[in-house]
């Protein structure tokens, strides 16, 4: 019995961000009440129109590509024990980085040209995370205020790009030249503006679960976030570990960057991104850092934003109801990191009886270990 209970509750704490995730939905569910509107017809309207009107399911994964990479790029330096919270910035630092790529270097055949592309954005955002992983690794310094503070840095990086050197000709708004359209990435459905990123984004899901459960590379990250000091022990370069998770992980950032200028805008903006860097965060956690989740959750939340405008318009609830409903997410999804099974009084109970059975066990043991040499004796 006692090993059915332990088996439910870590179950339980394992689906500990999708409980957090149902509360808050459940706690907006009430901001909706109070906007007069019906919870239920809301809800129906926002998820409706997210996953199962073609245009709304479009726009959906039009969004989950973004969201994403960038959760994969909080997901993979959390291995280790470390919070990328510069996924924005590194997103910024990627689209810059390919938008040059696209407008100046010409003269290749395209696909080898989107490829280029796609590295020169990955680039940008490893360089970018590499900067926090070595200050982190060599000096010690906290990764969480550098990386959060290196956003700014890197958004007014590219505002200036956009209103100086890469501005476009004649532009009313902060943006670049378009991009060749030979450029643009292959639309997954059509007439629509669902482009191959979101597969991509996939792909890399998968690789980078097989990679954390299948070879010796993701058994040293977990061994470095878990006990640094065993990995010292093993022979791991625990410095080396920080910096590559980090850098890493800014590269999915800033393939995230990059698919946004190839895929949907085709020009670099100012202030393009809608805040796909935290969201990562968000998914991230609510994943757990488990990749296959972390395209999961990226598809529910790209959900939520997507239907927010349907659910305006058919439930006349405000949109700011549903960005009400993100930040009561990352409320929720941030305290359920706080439970801890193995810190649980539950958890302590259910030892202390596994203690008690065996102790018993033992005792029950030698009492009859006894009575057999006592009967050994009478004959």
């Amino acid at each position: 019995m006692s090993r059915f209970l332990d088996t439910l509750l870590r179950v339980v704490y394992l689906l500990k961000g999708v409980i957090a995730v149902l509360m808050a939905l459940l706690v907006g569910s009430g901001l909706i009440w109070l906007t007069d509107a019906d919870p239920f017809h809301a809800y129906s309207a926002l998820f409706g129109g997210a996953f199962f009107d073609y245009y709304g399911f479009a726009s959906t994964l039009v969004k989950m590509s973004p969201i994403l990479l960038a959760g994969l790029a909080v997901a993979l330096p959390l291995r280790t024990g470390l919070f990328n919270v510069g996924a924005e910035g590194q997103i910024y630092l990627g689209a810059l980085f390919a938008t040059w790529a696209a407008l100046y270097l010409p003269g290749m055949p395209s696909v080898i040209h989107i490829f280029v592309c796609s590295i020169a954005g990955m680039i940008g955002g490893g360089l970018w995370a590499f900067i926090p992983g070595y200050l982190r690794a060599h000096h010690n310094i906290n990764e969480v205020i550098v990386t959060l503070l290196m956003n700014y840095i890197a958004i007014n990086l590219v505002s200036y790009f956009v209103s100086g050197p890469m501005l476009a000709e004649n532009a009313p708004y902060p943006y670049s030249d378009e991009i060749s359209s030979e450029l643009w990435l292959p639309h997954i459905m059509p007439r629509t503006d669902a482009h191959m990123g979101v597969v991509i984004g996939i792909v890399l899901a998968i690789v980078l679960y097989v990679v954390f459960r299948r070879t010796s590379l993701g058994l040293s990250l977990s061994l470095v976030g878990n006990n640094p000091s065993a990995a010292r022990y093993a022979g791991l370069s625990v410095k080396r570990y920080i910096v590559l998770s980090l850098a890493t992980g800014g590269a999915f950032a800033g393939l995230a960057g990059a698919y946004e200028v190839l895929g949907l805008k085709y020009r670099l903006f100012h202030l393009f991104s809608a805040g796909y860097g935290f969201d990562g965060l968000v998914v991230a956690l609510i994943a757990g850092a488990h990749p296959i989740f972390v395209a999961f959750a990226s598809l529910f939340l790209a959900g939520l934003r997507s239907g927010a405008n349907i659910m305006q318009r058919v439930a006349e609830v405000p949109v700011t109801a549903v960005e009400a409903i993100q930040g009561l997410l990352i409320i929720f999804v941030a305290a359920s990191m706080a439970f801890r099974y193995e810190n649980s009084a539950l958890a302590r109970i259910l030892n202390r009886r596994k203690q008690i059975d065996a102790a018993l066990r033992d005792e029950n043991a030698q009492i009859d270990t006894r009575k057999g040499i006592g009967s050994t004796g009478d004959e």
